[in-house]
């Protein structure tokens, strides 16, 4: 270790964030990307997310790694489709 230099302690429990997987649909990567971006930092990530699509309030999101600017990129109603897409496709015969 260099000068000055100072090792972080283990103590530190520090939680890494997967980076943005991009799967050509960017509400997805976009939604995915915010939700564990909120359950890193503690937060029930669906009532967050429900919190901002209901009021459009961006501080629902948090703003560690930059989500709250990643979600701000999307329409509401855009997520909302994302959303629809997602449980009827899974649902449906």
């Amino acid at each position: 270790m260099g000068k000055g230099a100072t090792a972080v302690p283990e103590m530190f429990n520090t939680t890494k964030l997967k980076p943005l997987q991009e799967t050509g649909n960017e509400a997805q990567d976009i939604l995915m990307y915010v939700y564990n971006a909120l359950q890193a930092k503690g937060y029930d990530p669906i009532t967050q997310i429900v919190g901002y699509i209901i009021s459009g309030d961006p501080t629902y999101i948090t703003s560690h790694n930059q989500a709250r600017s990643m979600i701000c990129r999307l329409e509401r109603d855009e997520i909302l489709e994302e959303l629809v897409r997602f449980y009827l496709e899974g649902h449906t015969k």
